[in-house]
């Protein structure tokens, strides 16, 4: 016995190998068995589900509020009488739900009627796409920057704020309005104070330029996709499409932000504009303006790829619930790119 536990590990004792060996003639397995004792589970695997079924329901529960449903559950809990908090935390650890901050949702974000715009929206764009004549579409938008904006995580040693140091005056606000197209950066302006309908007729003159220089040249119609904003429908802007027949004018349907690649356009131009630092407003109008030549060309079509994948779902009538990447494409089918 004593060189058999040697053999198999130098601190295994004989009497060790003698229970091995004596279990494995009378019982014949060699493993431990399972450990036994303590108090079993409280809840069994339907009831767990259906704890993680009311926090899905309703995001905002809480731990108490689950407690008394539990309690006042005649029907799944009716072995339940008492359950601490605790033990409702736990749960919800081992099944992955954490505590996160909510994301805000309009009521009429997914009713019926935008709904329907959407999938109007998308039916549209298909139209235009199966169409004789090329459709280019243009997507434009506007934002605003001032000197306080900045990054708002950092990092610092434990018990240590971490500070970054801002001007005490943010001074003016200055709008950047910017059109991309599948070519990438087509045309960027900032001005001081706030975009109006006199700034945009001079942003559409700009981009006719540069699109129609010669108008012999091979026919094609451009969309300018944007959003509702109440200088985009104003009379003067209405008259600038009419009196440019090449260029049609196409709204995005109500809270559908997720349908316009602008938007991720604008999210990774302030990081551009923050790694300049800018401390003063013409030199946060020089940062503002240069960071749109930092935009790759891959990185604008990678957008609108992404927007056009919610093509199927709007032409379904689906529910949408955030902007964009809704549940982290847990599924990895839908993480690849069809176009």
């Amino acid at each position: 016995m004593r060189e058999a536990g040697l053999r198999v590990q130098p601190n295994l004792s004989r009497f060790t190998v003698a229970s091995i060996i004596r279990t494995f003639r009378n019982e014949n397995r060699v493993e431990r068995q399972r450990h036994h004792g303590g108090r079993g589970r409280l809840f069994t695997d339907v009831q767990e589900t259906a704890i993680i079924n009311m926090v899905l329901a309703n995001n905002a529960i809480r731990i108490r509020e689950i407690r008394e449903h539990i309690l006042n559950n005649d029907t799944i809990f009716n072995n339940i009488n008492a359950v601490s908090l605790s033990t409702i935390q736990r749960i919800l650890q081992r099944q992955q739900v954490t505590m996160k901050q909510l994301y805000k949702v309009p009521f009429e974000r997914n009713s019926n009627r935008v709904k329907n715009l959407r999938h109007d929206f998308v039916e549209r764009v298909l139209e235009m796409d199966a169409h004789v004549i090329r459709h280019e579409f243009i997507y434009v938008d506007e934002v605003g920057f001032n000197l306080t904006k900045t990054r708002r995580r950092g990092r610092n040693v434990i018990g240590q704020r971490a500070i970054t140091n801002i001007p005490g005056q943010h001074g003016g606000n200055i709008t950047m309005c910017a059109a991309i197209t599948q070519n990438g950066v087509l045309h960027h302006n900032a001005t001081l104070g706030p975009y109006n309908t006199g700034h945009m007729l001079t942003f559409l003159d700009a981009i006719y330029t540069l699109l129609v220089p010669d108008p012999d040249q091979e026919p094609a119609r451009f969309v300018v996709t944007w959003d509702n904003v109440s200088f985009h429908r104003a009379v003067l802007v209405q008259n600038w499409f009419a009196t440019h027949p090449q260029f049609v004018v196409l709204y995005l349907p109500p809270y559908s932000p997720f349908l316009n690649p602008i938007e991720e356009f604008f999210s990774a131009w302030r990081w551009k504009v923050y790694d300049r630092q800018p401390y003063a407003r013409m030199a946060l109008l020089q940062a503002m303006e240069d960071a749109c030549g930092d935009i790759e060309v891959a990185s604008v079509q990678g957008w609108i790829r992404h927007a056009r994948r919610y093509f199927p779902r709007c032409l379904a009538r689906e529910n949408v619930s955030c902007d964009v990447d809704e549940v982290l494409w847990p599924d990895p089918a839908r993480r690849r790119d069809e176009a």
